[in-house]
């Protein structure tokens, strides 16, 4: 079987790959291939996963695609967008072309999901990708685990640092909230069985070890196996919120890693039933022989304080100046992604009070300042990269954007799982202006028009629905 596996550079990604290359020719995409060498089964391929183009050319004549994708931190330069909107455009671009190219299932990692609980946003992230990577017709097996217990990685590693570090602990009420954690080999199993049983087709499978034991228990075993005492005192009054400062700088974790994960911690994260599968769920190690193979080899005495510094979302060892800005806005129901698209074209004139004008001929926009005898960006757009729900327009010059030959800089209009809402993305964008100047102007301008616009596409969505309740039909697109 020719399988395709993302992921590969995190560390689940290259224990599975190891396991896999075993019986299977695998394809791995990583977003450099830099320092990465060929062998027997294994050939690596760059690609950037947010482009749709660079999805479609890994995905040739793969059988089975394995996503293990998560945006928790900066992919460019200056990113500007929610770790949600990023992996929605992320699992749309590969289910995309996971269908376009006949692969024949995809298997996916994500999160136990608690039923009936409003799910925090990491939560509600993994099950909207695990909704979007099935959304195109390929069958999707999902793999749900909770606490992965392994020497690297984000959850497990943050637990040990805590531990190691600290002379002891304040305990919310969280810390009695229950989970079923799983052994990093255990997990690899599940996901290789996933991989291999083709009967599994469309389904939710949760894993987890032998105990469902709460965040507390998880603090006192892992002191037990480290052989450290660890006093703990309860002070249920504590937020999750105010730990997650706290805990990035102690871990020395990112807090766009660190505050996801915390707040998930308000759920019990267990086994259900209905996503049990026989030789898949029930993993057989449990959480203190979990922590010593996590631990094996390591010296509990070496560990240091990092330094205390939370790196913000423009703070990514990038050569380029390279921008990646992502906004989910809601649009009235009636109106389709073309619609979207052509009514902010039109709107920025307008919403500036014609400081900043646009110019629209054929497939081509000029966006202006009227100070300035050249555009400031000028858009092409793409008949070939767009469709019913994508529409893209190439940045392809203008006085703010560098742009060379080969340029892949764009800004595209995107709706997933048919909702009422529209993700604008501008990506792979480099400004021809002074990293400086351009963080502190252009960049700082994008983003309160952004926000702008969402806030009257949002009115004229609540406004649509109004009428649509009082007897009226939609009236169609205002006049931008």
């Amino acid at each position: 079987m020719k399988i395709l596996l993302t992921g590969a550079s995190g560390y689940i990604g290259r224990n599975l790959l190891k396991e896999l290359k075993k019986n299977h020719e695998i394809i791995v995409v990583s977003r450099s291939t830099e320092n990465k060498e060929n062998e027997k089964n294994v050939t690596w391929v760059a690609a950037d996963l947010f482009a749709p183009e660079d999805n479609e050319r890994v995905m040739k004549d793969i059988d089975l695609a394995v996503y293990l994708v998560h945006s928790m931190q900066p992919p460019a330069k200056l990113t500007q967008a929610s770790f949600e909107d990023m992996d929605a455009l992320l699992a749309d671009n590969f289910a995309r072309a996971a269908a376009n190219n006949g692969v024949k299932r995809i298997v996916y990692l994500s999160g136990i999901v608690p039923e009936n609980e409003k799910l925090s946003r990491h939560l509600a992230s993994r099950l909207e990708c695990e909704k979007i990577l099935s959304s195109h017709g390929v069958p999707v097996t999902t793999l749900r685990a909770g606490l992965i217990v392994g020497p690297k990685g984000s959850s497990f590693p943050i637990l040990q640092s805590l531990v190691e570090r600290l002379p002891g602990l304040v305990l919310p009420s969280w810390a009695y909230n229950r989970t079923h954690p799983v052994a990093l080999r255990d997990l690899i199993e599940g996901l290789l069985a996933a991989i291999e049983r083709e009967d599994l087709g469309q389904c939710s499978i949760d894993i987890g070890g032998p105990e469902e034991i709460t965040y507390r228990e998880l603090f006192e075993q892992t002191a037990e196996v480290l052989g450290k005492k660890l006093p703990m005192v309860d002070l249920p009054i504590i937020p999750v919120w105010a730990f997650k400062l706290w805990v990035a700088l102690i871990s020395g974790k990112p807090i766009e890693m660190v505050g996801p994960l915390l707040d998930s911690l308000v759920h019990d994260l267990v086994i259900t039933p209905e996503h049990t599968v026989e030789g898949i769920t029930n993993a057989p190690t449990g959480f203190k022989e979990s922590v010593r193979l996590a631990t094996e080899g390591q010296d509990s005495t070496g560990y240091s304080l990092p330094r205390l510094r939370i790196p913000f979302k423009s703070d990514v060892e990038n050569p380029k100046n390279d921008v990646k800005s992502i906004q989910r806005v809601t649009i009235p129901a009636s109106w389709s992604v073309q619609d979207t698209a052509s009514y902010y074209l039109k709107w920025l004139s307008r919403a500036s009070f014609k400081v900043v004008g646009t110019r629209i001929t054929d497939n081509r926009t000029e966006i202006f300042l009227p100070l300035l005898k050249e555009p400031i960006l000028i858009l092409q757009h793409s008949p070939q990269r767009s469709s019913e729900d994508a529409v893209v327009y190439l940045i392809s010059g203008g006085l703010f954007a560098r742009t060379a030959e080969g340029s892949r800089a764009r800004l595209a209009f995107r709706r997933v799982l048919g909702e009422n809402r529209v993700i604008i993305a501008i990506h792979e964008y480099e400004p021809s202006l002074p990293w400086t100047v351009y963080t502190l102007t252009q960049a700082r301008v994008h983003l309160i028009v952004m926000t702008i616009f969402g806030y009257e596409t949002k009115a004229l969505a609540a406004l649509e629905n109004f009428r649509e309740n009082r007897g009226h039909k939609p009236a169609g697109i205002a006049a931008a």
